[in-house]
């Protein structure tokens, strides 16, 4: 593997300044102080705690690059955190491929690559180093803010709660004094109405029967009546009247003789009269 080209600056160690998850954002020089063009690509062994711009390039002879690098707002273990390296990793550019920079690396041999590694380092504003005794009272310090915005979190949440049930409460009891009361006021009239309603119907059921048993008494006393005329009709087909209607009979017998001469007297008057005519 060949010796590394580029100058990095710093040379063994990326210092950062405060706490991981303050994001505070260091910087590394890459400097080409050779005649040939250099490629170059910035790896680290934490690749999502950290974010790299720019993470690759080109540097033309005798030129340099700074690359920011700035840790994620995210809760990283103290022990982890003093094994986050970071490496340079730089190749000469071929001939007349400088204008397709990801097919050179992918064409690359791994010993043309050169490489140059730097762990991180995290101090505190005070300048104590956080890798060393110091990190334990950070990570207490950090552990502390965590409790007490989960404290406080929970005491919002239970007097949320508390809220909720107090106006439960407070809506249930006022069913209760409210609710059945003016339930009843209002379906009383209702179910008056429909009792009434009942009784109407029944009453006119009950003297719909009464008239239909009426009419069966007078519809058989019409047939018996019926039936007993035709068993005393006589011999010449003609109806017996009862014992009850002889004097009527009786009365329409002389009335007879006298229409049928009023009759015959309107006949002669109206023939002597055409005669006359």
């Amino acid at each position: 593997m060949p010796n590394q080209v580029l100058t990095i600056e710093p040379q063994n160690e990326l210092k950062f300044k405060g706490l991981f998850e303050q994001g505070y954002t260091t910087y590394m020089r890459l400097i080409n102080p050779s005649s040939e063009t250099v490629l170059f690509k910035i790896k680290t062994t934490a690749p999502k705690k950290y974010c790299v711009r720019p993470n690759s390039g080109m540097l033309e002879p005798n030129s340099k690059v700074e690359i920011a690098i700035t840790p994620q707002p995210v809760y990283v273990d103290p022990n982890e955190k003093h094994k986050h390296k970071f490496m340079v990793q730089s190749v000469i550019a071929p001939e007349g491929k400088n204008n397709n920079i990801d097919q050179v690396w992918k064409e690359i041999s791994p010993d043309q690559l050169m490489d140059y590694k730097l762990k991180c380092v995290f101090e505190t504003p005070r300048g104590t180093n956080l890798n060393d005794s110091g990190d334990n009272a950070a990570q207490n310090e950090v552990t502390k803010k965590r409790v007490a915005v989960a404290d406080e979190a929970k005491a919002t949440l239970k007097e949320d709660v508390e809220g909720l049930i107090q106006n439960e409460a407070k809506r249930r009891k006022d069913d209760e004094h409210t609710g059945p009361l003016s339930a009843k006021t209002t379906t009383l009239p209702k179910s008056e109405n429909v009792e009434n309603d009942l009784q109407k119907a029944s009453l006119e059921v009950i003297h719909l029967r009464e008239e239909e048993s009426k009419l069966r008494q007078e519809n058989l006393q019409l047939k018996e009546e019926l039936l007993r005329l035709h068993q005393s009709a006589g011999g010449d087909g003609r109806v017996a009247r009862p014992h009850s209607y002889g004097p009527e009979k009786q009365a329409q017998v002389p009335s007879l003789p006298l229409v049928a001469a009023a009759v015959v007297m309107a006949l002669i008057g109206i023939v002597i009269g055409k005669f006359f005519m």
